[in-house]
Order: structure tokens, then sequence, then C-alpha cells
């Protein structure tokens, strides 16, 4: 499992205690982006006691996906078969990681949904449960594709789905990145499952979610969409 950190000392060693318990099979690769409040070295610390927990350190807080595809890079490098991603402030729960890996059985990638029939959000203000499910249902529409929650961060993949969707062309930094990669996945053919998930607002620490990130999103979206619409009225002139 990836999981991005900045600024989660108060997190990270709670999180990866419960993923280990929960899923004793599962090797952890945590991803710092220079944390200036000591995730990094707490990380490092829980990867000196535990040999399968790993520590990837970057320089610059790049975003997101940023964080992201250095992890994925790095698992495929080291030939792990099914590579995952969760949050390290403990609202994806590892003890629902078994859910993911069920479904995995007959997908090429599996979602943690929090929109799907089972799926719930606890201690979210209405106007963020409104923000997400209408957000979603704008991805869904403006990109045709089928999926409840195609911004949720609690997933799994197969490497084979990594590498057919060329993540080396993936630019997506922020919080777009998950849709961009869920799209990539459909538009290559593969199976994407959704299985519920209850996801719980952090306790600790402070969320890297805010309207503006919301906004940006939105309007990365929005790019996407008119652009594909675009090219298949084209292509529909020239036949």
């Amino acid at each position: 499992m990836v999981v991005p950190t900045f600024n989660e000392a108060e997190n990270i060693a709670w999180i990866i205690g419960r993923l280990r318990l929960a899923q004793p099979h599962v090797d952890v690769l945590v991803v710092d982006d220079g944390s200036p409040d000591g995730t990094g070295a707490i990380a490092d610390r829980l990867a000196g006691d535990d040999t399968q927990v790993h520590v990837l350190h970057r320089t610059a807080k790049g975003g997101l996906g940023a964080a992201y595809l250095a992890g994925f890079d790095w698992a495929l490098t080291q030939g792990y078969d099914v590579i995952g991603e969760m949050d390290a402030d403990g609202s994806h729960q590892p003890e629902q990681l078994h859910r993911l890996l069920r479904g995995l059985l007959d997908a090429d990638l599996v979602i943690g949904s929090r929109w799907i029939p089972g799926g719930s959000v606890v201690n979210w203000p209405w106007e963020r449960e409104v923000l997400s499910r209408g957000g979603n249902l704008y991805v869904r529409l403006l990109l045709g594709i089928d999926v409840r929650d195609a911004t949720a961060g609690y997933r799994l993949f197969r490497r084979t789905t990594l590498e057919k969707i060329r993540l080396h062309e993936v630019k997506s930094t922020g919080y777009v990145f998950q849709t961009d990669l869920v799209t990539r996945t459909l538009r290559a053919g593969l199976t994407v499952r959704e299985v519920p998930i209850e996801f719980v607002e952090r306790v600790r620490g402070e969320s890297k979610m805010s309207g503006q990130v919301a906004v940006e999103s939105l309007k990365r979206i929005t790019a996407w969409g008119f652009r594909e619409r675009w090219h298949k009225v084209r292509a529909t002139y020239r036949r």
C-alpha cells in the first residue's frame, strides 16, 4: 500500500500499526514530501523495526498525484503485482481492506466507494457531502463514466493496469489525479469495481482538502470533458 504523507506525524505510526495488524501480509510504502513536522523520521523508525515498511523521501511537496506516481514507480520496480493507495489520516480504514482485496479477484481496479449502497461517511458536514456527491455526479455526466465515486482514494490496482494506462503520460498532480486514473483505466477497456466502505473524517491533524482544491479539480475535469467531446465531434465529421 502506498501511503503519501505531508505533516502526518500524529497519524503515521497509528495508521501503519492498524494496517499491519489488519493485513500482516501487506507491505507499506510511505511517500513523504519533506514534512517539516518529522513525519519522515517517524516513518524511518517504523521501517527500521519492520522489514515490510518502506519509506520514499521526496524533497518537494509536488502534490498528491506526484507522490502516488513516485510510489507506483517504486512498487513496479520492486516487482509487486498488486499496488494500492490509501490516506494516512485514518479516513480509509485498514480493517476494511479485505473488501478491496476480495473485489480485485475479478477486476483490474477496485475502488473503496462512499457513494454506492453500503458505503457511508462519518463526521462530515452536509456541505462537504453535497460537494462530493455533486462533484462525482458531474464527473459521471461530463466524462461518461459509470463510477459513483471517481474521486475516492482508497484503491487497489493490478500491476498490469498501471502498466497499460501509461503512467508516464499522467500530468495530474492534485486531487484530480484520482479521476484521471479511473478514467484512463476505463478508456483502456479494463474493469473497475466499486466496493462499499465507511469513510471516517480525520480526528487528528489538518485536512489537505479545501474548497479551492475542489474547484480546481472541477475546472480540470471540465476541460477534459469538453476536449473529449470536441474530439468525438471532429471524428464524426471526418467519417
